[in-house]
C-alpha cells in the first residue's frame, strides 16, 4: 500500500505541474491581460506617458517581460517555497486572500456533500428495490431533473420562488444588514440562513447524478447469484440490502464520490457568483476576469491537488471496503 501511495502522490505531482503549465501559457495567451487594461487607464490621464512606454514598464513590474517558459519556471521557483505572490485585483499576498475566503466555499461543499450522500443513496437503493413502481419512476424523474437544469437557470428560479415573491431569503450576500450588531451565535445562525439557497443549489443539481449512479449499480448487485442465494436461505431483505447488497455498491461509489468533492469546489464559482457568496470561486472568477495570473494560478493548481488527494484517499477507501484488493 505505501509504494502504491508513493506512486500515486508522484503521478499526481506530475499531472498538476504539467496542468499549471497548460493553464499559465493560455492565460498568457489571452488577447487582454491585467497590465494592458492598466496600460490603458494611465495613458489616458491627463501627462501621461505613451501606451507603449507603460506596457514595457508594467511587464517588467508584474513579470510578464519572460517568456511563457520563463514566466512559468519563475513562478513555480516561488510556489515551492510557499510564496505564491501577490494578487493583482485584491492587492495583498495570495494565500492570504485565499484563508480569508476558503470556509464559504468549504461550508456550502461540505454541507452539500453530506447531504447529496444521505439523500441520494438512500433513494438510489429505494428506487432499485422498487424497479419500476412509482417509487422507481419517480426517482428516476427527478434525477434526471437534476442532471439536466442549468446552475445558472436553478439558481434563478429559486432565488425568484423564496426571494423575490415569498421574500424568504436574500437575494445575494453572505451576511444581514444588521450583521455586525449581532452576538456570535446570531452571526453564525446569520450566515447559515444565507447559505440555504446556496446549498439547495448544489443539492439539486448533484444529487441527480448519484442517485442513478447508485440505482444502477444496486440493480447490478441484485442480480448476482450471491444476493439470489441469501435470500434462498432465507436471510430477511433488510439483512440481504444492508450486509450483502449494499457493501458490494458501496464499492464503485466510492471512485463516483471521489469526484463530487472536485466538482463541488469548480462548479461553485457558477454558484457564488450568481448568489454573490465571496467563496473562492467568486473571489477567483473576478481575478480570473482581470486577469490576476498569481490567484488565478493557485485557484488552479488548488483543485488540481485537491483532485489528486481525493483519488488517493478514493483508492485508500477502496482498499478498506474491498479485501481482495487488500490481498493484492
Amino acid at each position: 500500500m505505501t509504494k502504491f501511495i508513493l506512486r500515486r502522490l508522484l503521478l499526481g505531482a506530475f499531472i498538476v505541474f504539467f496542468g499549471a503549465l497548460a493553464a499559465y501559457a493560455i492565460i498568457r495567451c489571452l488577447p487582454t491581460s491585467f497590465v494592458e487594461r492598466m496600460a490603458r487607464q494611465l495613458s489616458a490621464q491627463p501627462g501621461a506617458r505613451s501606451y507603449a512606454q507603460l506596457m514595457e514598464q508594467l511587464k517588467s513590474m508584474y513579470g510578464l517581460d519572460d517568456s511563457i517558459l520563463g514566466g512559468f519556471f519563475k513562478w513555480c521557483g516561488y510556489a515551492l517555497r510557499g510564496d505564491f505572490g501577490y494578487s493583482w485585483k485584491f492587492n495583498q499576498p495570495v494565500v492570504e486572500k485565499f484563508n480569508s475566503v476558503i470556509w464559504y466555499s468549504v461550508a456550502i461543499n461540505a454541507l452539500t456533500f453530506v447531504l447529496q450522500a444521505v439523500i441520494a443513496v438512500p433513494l438510489g437503493i429505494l428506487a432499485a428495490r422498487r424497479q419500476y413502481r412509482f417509487t422507481d419512476y419517480f426517482v428516476s424523474v427527478v434525477a434526471l431533473v437534476g442532471v439536466s437544469l442549468p446552475t445558472f437557470f436553478l439558481a434563478t428560479i429559486l432565488k425568484y420562488i423564496f426571494s423575490v415573491k415569498l421574500g424568504w431569503f436574500d437575494l445575494y450576500g453572505i451576511v444581514g444588514r444588521m450583521h455586525e450588531q449581532m452576538t456570535f451565535w446570531q452571526q453564525t445562525l446569520d450566515v447559515a440562513y444565507h447559505l440555504v439557497l446556496p446549498v439547495v443549489t448544489l443539492m439539486i443539481l448533484s444529487i441527480g447524478g448519484l442517485m442513478r449512479y447508485t440505482r444502477a449499480n444496486m440493480l447490478e448487485v441484485l442480480n448476482a447469484d450471491y444476493i439470489r442465494t441469501a435470500r434462498a436461505k432465507g436471510l430477511s431483505e433488510r439483512a440481504v440490502i444492508n450486509k450483502h447488497a449494499f457493501r458490494n455498491t458501496l464499492i464503485p461509489l466510492i471512485s463516483y464520490a471521489s469526484y463530487l468533492l472536485p466538482a463541488m469546489f469548480g462548479g461553485a464559482l457558477i454558484t457564488e457568483t450568481l448568489f454573490q457568496i465571496p467563496g473562492i470561486g467568486y473571489i477567483s472568477f473576478q481575478a480570473m476576469t482581470q486577469g490576476d495570473i498569481p490567484f488565478t494560478m493557485f485557484y488552479i493548481v488548488f483543485l488540481e491537488i485537491l483532485t489528486q488527494v481525493s483519488l488517493i484517499l478514493a483508492d485508500i477507501a477502496y482498499a478498506l471496503a474491498d479485501p481482495r484488493v487488500r490481498a493484492n
